[in-house]
């Protein structure tokens, strides 16, 4: 209805009441604590002197020196006497002070007669004053970081063919002897370390296998697919003894407890399963995720579980406490398809399409970021004794960082095998052994390649 009067658009009349009204509302609900102070009447009484009075005023030669502002400190002194030695330079510093000394105060030792200014006293900025800036070349030399060390770069020295479709799985022999593969083609290799031959095929699941896993306790193998099965073999008999029932949907990932006789399960359902070997019994449901759970990874000390989802998210897990949920980690900004726990420090690291991240056990506190951004979706992370991290990506680089300073030394993308497409170039996989001086890397043209350091490499020539 108001649209069809005849001032509509006009501006409203502004009553000087209303306002008044306003501001008296104002004043007494807001700024009714300081309304009666003395340094607010004071400051009033001077604002009301007329100009021609400043103008008549004599004017003399002599100029007096500054006044220094005086730190409160002491609750004798007089309020009235402060205002009025610092009116005239700075009154918002003085009604700060005075206010902050009449607040409750930890007494320091005393020095004389003045008594040392307590933690919660607010001092007054001097120009002359130079903490601020030993402060700032403190904070600057505490967060400075460490210059990289030079590091020889890394070669590939060996291809293997023998799948059939993609590889996204691998895990390598306690004992250093050999190591497993496991891929789209539904089959798992088993392949000698030294060599590269193929020793042996396992074949029984139906879909493309995610994860493998090798105890070092018993000579058992677990490996998991995406149709939600997860099974033990036997590697003396290299069979199937046990399956693991459970998952609703495909299974992803996969991760042996190093001293329990524990294995954890991370799927398309959202969950983390926590599984005993020996009775094939489902032990705890660690649920809170909201999208696939693509990376799950234990440690003996706290957090012992650590999985990160395709809902940007992080979480930790306490196991003594019924598999509750210690913390939730938000800071990335795209899907984490890997975690990295670094063997010999307290740490572990996470990578997304956004960064690589840094964390700190067992606070999960971030640590850092490392000093260029992926700029593609990271697909597996990889870390060992030397603090060489290297990070696998979709777009086929694999990129060699320094741990301790977050400087990437080396960059590769190696062309993949005749007969595949440019775009089948993705790392889908990769570990060290377990001496940490060879890399294995699982690509998606169906071929694993081995990586070693370049030893003739000197400063002088790379």
């Amino acid at each position: 209805k108001d649209m069809f009067l005849f001032n509509y658009g006009m501006p409203i009349e502004i009553q000087s009441n209303i306002i008044a009204n306003t501001m008296k509302l104002k004043i007494s609900h807001q700024y009714h604590d300081v309304e009666n102070h003395p340094l607010s009447k004071s400051n009033k009484s001077h604002s009301k002197q007329p100009l021609k009075e400043a103008k008549e005023e004599p004017n003399t030669n002599s100029i007096e020196p500054p006044r220094k502002r005086q730190k409160v400190s002491n609750h004798n002194q007089n309020l009235n006497e402060i205002a009025q030695n610092n009116i005239n330079s700075d009154t918002t510093t003085t009604i700060i002070e005075s206010v902050m000394d009449n607040l409750p105060q930890n007494q320091n030792r005393s020095n004389g007669n003045n008594l040392a200014p307590s933690s919660t006293a607010i001092v007054a900025y001097n120009d002359n004053h130079n903490t601020s800036n030993q402060q700032l070349m403190r904070y600057k030399k505490k967060n400075k970081r460490r210059k990289p060390e030079w590091r020889r770069p890394w070669k590939p020295y060996k291809v293997i063919q023998g799948h059939m479709g993609w590889v996204g799985a691998v895990c390598v022999d306690p004992a250093n002897e050999w190591f497993a593969t496991g891929s789209a083609d539904r089959t798992i290799k088993i392949w000698d370390l030294a060599s590269g031959v193929l020793k042996l095929t396992l074949t029984g699941h139906i879909s493309h296998v995610r994860g493998i896993g090798v105890s070092t306790k018993s000579p058992y193998m677990f490996s998991c697919s995406e149709d939600k099965q997860v099974r033990c073999w036997d590697l003396e008999t290299n069979r199937v003894i046990r399956h693991y029932h459970g998952h609703l949907s495909g299974v992803y990932c996969l991760s042996l407890h190093p001293t329990l006789n524990i294995l954890f399960t991370g799927g398309r359902d959202s969950t983390c399963r926590v599984w005993d070997i020996r009775t094939k019994a489902q032990i705890m449901v660690l649920s809170g995720h909201k999208h696939t759970v693509m990376t799950c990874k234990s440690q003996s000390y706290q957090p012992q579980v650590i999985t990160g989802s395709m809902d940007k998210t992080i979480r930790t897990w306490d196991l003594r406490n019924n598999g509750k949920t210690l913390s939730v980690l938000t800071n990335h900004k795209k899907a984490i398809r890997s975690v990295a726990i670094h063997p010999t420090q307290y740490t572990f690291m996470s990578g997304g399409a956004d960064n690589i991240k840094v964390w700190k056990c067992p606070s999960t506190q971030f640590m850092r970021n490392m000093n260029e951004k992926p700029m593609s979706i990271i697909d597996t992370l990889s870390v060992n004794e030397d603090n060489v991290l290297i990070s696998g990506h979709q777009s086929g680089h694999i990129k060699f960082w320094d741990y301790l300073t977050g400087y990437k030394f080396q960059e590769l993308r190696l062309d993949p095998q005749p007969g595949s497409l440019d775009s089948e170039a993705g790392i889908m996989a990769s570990t060290f052994d377990i001496t940490g001086k060879r890399l294995i890397t699982c690509e998606s043209d169906k071929t694993i390649k081995m990586f070693k350091e370049d030893l003739n490499a000197t400063p002088e020539t790379h």
